[in-house]
């Protein structure tokens, strides 16, 4: 599952990553991805860490926080200079910085669903 406030950066992931095999869900509300995660059941998430309203480390902390899903893998998608450690810090288990590399993610998300 992709979580992105940008629709180009939703439409860009999916397309790429549904033609690496993967079955791909977008969600570009934020404060809507608690509830998508628990209908869709993904395997993991990509978050983007700036969106409005509720921040990615926001939503990070109460996937974290929420009995049944706080073990899935969060990967972290930022242009922020201190994305990572703020990715950390909320509790992912990676961070890809944009611009991003497909291969990178790619490799990050096979290495966290083996």
């Amino acid at each position: 599952m992709v979580c992105d406030d940008d629709q180009g950066i939703l439409d860009v992931l999916q397309m790429l990553l549904e033609s690496e095999g993967f079955t791909v869900f977008t969600e570009i509300n934020s404060t809507n991805l608690i509830k998508q995660i628990q209908i869709d059941k993904p395997d993991l998430i990509l978050l983007d860490l700036w969106m409005p309203l509720l921040s990615g480390d926001q939503v990070l902390k109460a996937i974290r926080s929420t009995q049944g899903i706080n073990e899935l893998p969060v990967i972290v998608l930022s242009a922020s200079v201190d994305g990572d450690d703020i990715a950390s810090d909320a509790g992912a288990n990676d961070f890809v910085a944009k611009p991003f590399d497909l291969d990178v993610i790619v490799s990050k998300i096979n290495g966290l669903l083996v």
